[in-house]
């Protein structure tokens, strides 16, 4: 994918480097398959772009990285990434470094980058790289001739027998269940700021509730579906595609419902390396190099000019743009998260699920 673009060109520009181009910048990340896509779709060619080399390191818990360099005043980080909610909570607590939106390129096709993002991917101190969902996930041979077409066919044991996976966690699973009791993404976070809102959701769990198997890891619920133990479960939309392309499991993704965050770059106060760290977020947030992120690994692009930029999955034969959660088509009945609801109640909702949890009989 060339990088042509005067829109593109100027975000090499946009900064002077103030350190030579032989000190690195250091990314902090999460490891594993997202950080060889970052290696790939931004590392590598921001260097042969810039000469400025890029150190990607892994961290379980980038945002406890980021503190604990602030709080003891030695912060070797340049750049972490981080979920939109984590980097907000950094921002506002005075240890992010703030990033002028007017520093992010204009989309593909000319839209001004504030309107080119989905919400929440561009503020005072986050840009968004990629956007992750849970979806539900099911075994297409062993429903047979009926498929679920709805987040309501998940709640529905009559229709589709059988156990269900979920999350075991409030988040994303109270969401979930509002809109299998015919809830609209639009109104999700109005019901669940109300009492009965809340008894609503629980209410709908507890109709499924003898027949859940519960996970808590990523990997679990694509096992859960190839062992049989689940008849349908809630997964990461990328662990699904990973097992369908990769593996060649018959398994598939119901987009209706499916909540969505983003995850993006953040500058930590008092980054060494700040300003080249500001021309690499730049540099990676234009539309061509979110988009061949993409075709990395199963997470959208954050930016709509974008998603119709990206082509083929790497294993060269399988085009990506259908199976990533901001493809317009499985964007149509989406919620994103809310960062701030949750930000609100998570102690009192995850102590209320809790308690749900202790309360609930034993499966037979």
């Amino acid at each position: 994918m060339p990088f042509t673009r005067p829109l593109f060109a100027a975000a090499l520009s946009m900064f002077p480097l103030a350190a030579s181009a032989d000190v690195p910048i250091n990314v902090v990340t999460w490891g594993g398959d997202f950080t060889a896509a970052q290696k790939v779709a931004f590392a590598d060619p921001f260097t042969a772009e810039t000469g400025v080399r890029v150190n990607l390191i892994d961290a379980d818990s980038v945002g406890a990285v980021i503190k604990a360099q602030v709080a003891a005043g030695n912060v070797t980080t340049d750049v972490a990434s981080l979920g939109q909610a984590d980097a907000e909570r950094l921002c506002d607590v005075g240890l992010a470094e703030p990033i002028d939106p007017a520093l992010i390129v204009a989309g593909a096709d000319g839209t001004a980058a504030a309107d080119d993002f989905l919400p929440g991917g561009l503020s005072d101190c986050f840009v968004a790289t990629d956007v992750y969902s849970t979806v539900i996930g099911y075994d297409a041979r062993a429903m047979g001739a009926a498929r679920p077409t709805s987040i309501t066919d998940f709640f529905d044991l009559q229709k589709f027998p059988g156990r269900r996976g979920v999350l075991k966690e409030p988040r994303f699973t109270l969401e979930m269940a509002l809109m299998g009791d015919g809830v609209p993404p639009d109104q999700v976070y109005d019901v669940m700021r109300t009492p009965e809102g809340l008894d609503r959701a629980f209410a709908k769990l507890d109709s499924i509730r003898d027949q859940i198997v519960w996970w808590e890891a990523g990997a679990q619920p694509v096992q859960l579906l190839a062992d049989a133990e689940v008849a349908m479960t809630m997964s990461y939309n990328g662990r699904l595609f990973a097992a369908k392309v990769e593996d060649a499991r018959p398994f598939e993704i119901l987009w209706d419902g499916q909540v969505y965050e983003v995850e993006g770059w953040m500058i930590p106060k008092g980054a060494p390396q700040k300003d080249a760290a500001l021309k690499f977020v730049a540099w990676s947030t234009a539309p061509e190099p979110l988009a061949r992120a993409a075709e990395q690994l199963s997470y959208g692009p954050p930016r709509a000019s974008s998603q119709a930029l990206v082509g083929m999955y790497k294993d060269g034969k399988t085009p990506m743009a259908p199976h990533l959660p901001t493809a317009p088509e499985n964007l149509k009945s989406a919620l994103a998260i809310d960062v701030n609801f949750w930000a609100d109640n998570d102690v009192e909702l995850i102590e209320r699920f809790g308690t749900w949890l202790a309360a609930a009989p034993a499966k037979p």
